[in-house]
């Protein structure tokens, strides 16, 4: 039987395993960490990621989690709207909204898609061998027909693979993300931007607030109390904001630098090694599609790498490998650029710029109500590869998937 090995436990490798688990292959999945324990907090599963997972059979369950409703959108630091739409108004357009929700429970439905019997925790990979198709690590050499390097932004296979790459590059903001129960608070899913300052939040399952914040900042820079950092920063902004952030509790609150991709790589693929996720295309996530486009990789690759080949000599996965990048590497890119592009104008502290923009998108949307929406038309129309059928379906609208 064609066997795979997949390197990292993350929304990628994960869903990776499952996808490649329905086509007949034999999947481990290695994870380093001696337990899955998802970083991130919450996490946004737009329309596009959530048609994939129904090829697996899992998008109806990721849909009973926290879906957005009411008016969302992007507003000022003092509240007012600069553009907005409806949940309901993206599901009509899309046919999907978008569901909002812990990233751990992400994580639980695709582990049990996946079978823990499939999952190998605390295993350290020190190499590849692309060519031949083997994966060390601390506890002996593994053999795969194929293997998906889903080890993250740091990617070792990536560096491995592709030394010359740059490697990503610091976007020049630092985020915040923290879970703080709502209490008796009214929550709209919204995000409010300022100089150079950007606020999210959401509501999830549970009566739960997921919040984010971006400012600009020194690559490394650390603070003694990343909430008095916030209140400081966001605490005469608009309700709820400050009253969500006296309530937070610090050891809830988790900082990061954010890196993304400023020259793509020259393919995802090499010798019997697929990328996917953050090893092949980190991403800002200005668009919320980080998740979104690894969850993609994962179910275009399986659809190309086809059905398990009961044989004992499988051949290894060959010009396929060729097909998911040429699949996969314009789309991503170009999400990457879009990313970044929001990004920079979140990063705008010169008050004449700030107003400028702000002036821009309130215009825009008064002259085109459903502007927010179909900005995002590229994006949100992708539909998945129909499981057996001709990748051709996969892509906006049917179009080609790239």
């Amino acid at each position: 039987m064609s066997k795979a090995v997949v390197i990292g436990g993350g929304v990628g490798g994960l869903t990776a395993g499952v996808a490649l688990r329905r086509k007949g292959w034999d999947v481990t999945v290695l994870e380093r960490a001696p337990k899955i324990d998802p970083v991130g907090s919450g996490l946004a599963i737009a329309s596009n990621a959530l048609k994939a997972l129904d090829t697996l059979d899992l998008g109806d369950e990721v849909r009973e989690l926290a879906r957005l409703q009411g008016q969302v959108g992007i507003r000022k630091a003092n509240g007012r709207w600069l553009v907005h739409t409806s949940g309901d108004d993206a599901e009509a357009r899309y046919g999907d909204s978008m569901v909002v929700t812990l990233r751990a429970t992400l994580m639980d439905v695709l582990m049990d898609a996946l079978g823990t019997d499939r999952l190998r925790l605390n295993t350290t990979v020190s190499g590849v061998d692309a060519d031949a198709g083997t994966v060390r690590t601390e506890d002996g050499d593994l053999a795969a027909d194929l293997i998906v390097a889903a080890d993250g932004i740091h990617s070792a296979t990536r560096r491995a693979l592709f030394p010359e790459h740059p490697g990503p590059t610091y976007s020049g903001v630092t985020a915040w993300r923290g879970l703080i129960p709502r209490g008796d608070l009214t929550i709209r899913s919204t995000e409010s931007w300022g100089r150079g300052l950007v606020f999210g939040v959401h509501l999830l399952a549970g009566d739960i607030v997921y919040v984010y914040a971006t400012d600009v900042s020194p690559a490394g820079a650390t603070h003694g109390d990343e909430r008095e950092e916030l209140l400081r920063r966001f605490g005469n902004w608009h309700e709820p904001i400050p009253t969500l952030l006296r309530t937070a509790d610090p050891a809830n609150i988790i900082r990061n630098d954010i890196y993304y991709f400023d020259t793509p790589l020259p393919a995802f693929h090499q010798g019997k090694v697929a990328l996917v996720g953050d090893a092949a295309h980190p991403m800002t996530p200005n668009l919320g599609q980080g998740a979104c486009q690894a969850i993609e990789d994962a179910i275009v690759l399986a659809h190309l790498i086809g059905p398990a080949n009961p044989a004992d000599d499988a051949e290894p996965a060959g010009g396929a490998l060729a097909a998911y990048t040429a699949a996969r590497l314009e789309r991503t890119s170009k999400i990457v650029r879009q990313a970044m592009t929001i990004c920079k104008l979140t990063k705008l502290r010169n008050p004449v710029a700030v107003g400028l923009r702000d002036f821009g998108m309130s215009a825009a949307a008064r002259l085109s109500p459903d502007l927010m929406l179909r900005s995002m038309d590229d994006l949100l129309r992708w539909r998945p590869p129909v499981m057996g059928g001709n990748d051709k379906n996969a892509g906006p609208e049917g179009a080609d998937a790239r």
